[in-house]
């Protein structure tokens, strides 16, 4: 069974030929390999690229490794790197003409000086370079600098909920239970049995995303990061800092973590792309506001397994579900705040409201709320008071739990399904 990436695809096609190099950047068994090999490589094949002119090579592949001559013993054994000499010698016996060639480089931090051959093959004029890699710079948010500025990067995130739905056969309301539960990884997507699911995210969490901060950051264990990340999975969709988590890690775990050091975690684990910090953005007054912020998890089945699958909070899961549309579709996200006063007690008091995301792309601006659930009118005031007080123009929308129609209220207020809102690509525009 194929899972189409459409999107990334017609992001990798639009940058054909663009004098850069294409580094496509995401979470461990996001897919990138894929995209890049599969999908992208026989789209150039459909375009009329001879075969010959595609050149595929991973860097952790020891078949790849032989044809160049690597001592694959002596690479493990004294970890060291991929000899450039080796490899640029290989390129060139497979470049025979002066038509283009596309190389599709996976796992390229193995090679040793990558930045340099990268920068090199950037001069001629008939290669074209794709690269992705893993753990060591390449997943680092700065990776784009290591090419001189003539990095283009292409983000892939886990499936989203329309790319997870278009393969699934059990009806849209499992479906989207599924996908709430064990998140859009595409090894999961296509497993069967929750059993399955449930043991590849527990093992790859700990062997894989976890073991690979400990070795890139040199730490001692993954303990305390690991135990940090809980409380982080535990409290998804809540405002939080350092301080505030070193509290909670001092008074859960009765250990003492600094602030300092929490705040080098998070920053490992964004780099990583396993969360995303969605920072406060003042309304009114047009200004971000650096703490307290939100975390959200780039995958929802890796925070579930985390927690051993024992905190399903379908309203907090379903926020960072839309959290990770909207950056699906390209959208800048902040958490929204509105300053306001208000009569209590015959006294004018501050008040801050939240709104839950600000997306922004470009000149168009969205405010949206999650709302797993509004029973009663009272709710719905509660849910829409921030939006009273935004003074714009802006389209207002509130994503629901339950399956309905679109509609809008007497405010012009859009109101839809949170399953009509992942599966519509327009649904913004309502």
């Amino acid at each position: 069974m194929e899972i189409k990436r459409n999107k990334y695809l017609e992001m990798l096609q639009i940058r054909r030929h663009n004098g850069f190099v294409k580094v496509v950047t995401g979470i461990r068994r996001c897919g990138k390999s894929y995209l890049m090999n599969d999908i992208f490589g026989e789209k150039l094949k459909e375009d009329g690229v001879n075969e010959n002119h595609i050149i595929k090579f991973a860097f952790d592949s020891a078949e790849d490794l032989l044809l160049i001559g690597e001592d694959l013993q002596e690479l493990v054994a004294n970890k060291k790197k991929v000899d450039p000499k080796k490899f640029i010698a290989y390129i060139s016996q497979r470049i025979t003409d002066n038509d283009m060639y596309y190389l599709l480089l996976d796992e390229v931090q193995n090679l040793d000086c990558f930045e340099a051959v990268l920068n090199g093959y950037l001069r001629k004029k008939n290669i074209d370079v794709y690269v992705t890699g893993s753990n060591s710079k390449f997943l680092s948010s700065d990776v784009l600098t290591e090419f001189a500025g003539r990095g283009d990067e292409i983000h892939v995130l886990p499936l989203s909920f329309s790319e997870f739905y278009a393969n699934y056969k059990d009806g849209l309301d499992y479906a989207f239970d599924d996908y709430m539960v064990y998140g859009g990884l595409p090894a999961v997507a296509l497993m069967k049995t929750p059993e399955q699911k449930s043991s590849y995210l527990k093992t790859k969490l700990q062997n894989v995303y976890l073991k690979d901060l400990v070795e890139r950051h040199n730490l001692n264990s993954d303990e305390n990061i690991g135990e940090l990340l809980d409380i982080i999975a535990s409290g998804i969709s809540s405002l939080t800092n350092p301080a505030k988590l070193a509290s909670t890690f001092k008074s859960v775990k009765h250990a003492s973590l600094s602030a300092l050091t929490i705040d080098h975690y998070i920053t490992y684990m964004q780099q990583a792309f396993m969360i995303s910090k969605a920072n406060r953005y003042d309304v009114k007054g047009k200004k971000y506001i650096s703490t307290p912020y939100k975390i959200y998890f780039e995958d929802v089945g890796l925070r579930n397994a985390r927690l051993d699958f024992r905190q399903i909070e379908e309203a907090h899961l379903m926020e960072n579900v839309i959290y990770n549309e909207l950056r699906y579709r390209g959208y800048n996200v902040d958490v929204g705040v509105v300053d306001t006063r208000e009569n209590i007690g015959g006294s004018s008091e501050r008040r801050q409201l939240e709104i839950d995301f600000v997306a922004n792309q470009g000149n168009k601006r969205y405010y949206i709320q999650s709302a797993y659930d509004i029973p009663n009118e009272e709710k719905m005031k509660q849910e829409t008071k921030s939006f009273d007080k935004v003074n714009d123009s802006f389209k207002k929308i509130i994503v629901m739990g339950k399956s309905m129609k679109p509609r809008r209220n007497e405010k012009g207020y859009l109101i839809i399904g949170v399953k009509e809102f992942l599966l519509d690509p327009n649904s913004l525009e309502l």
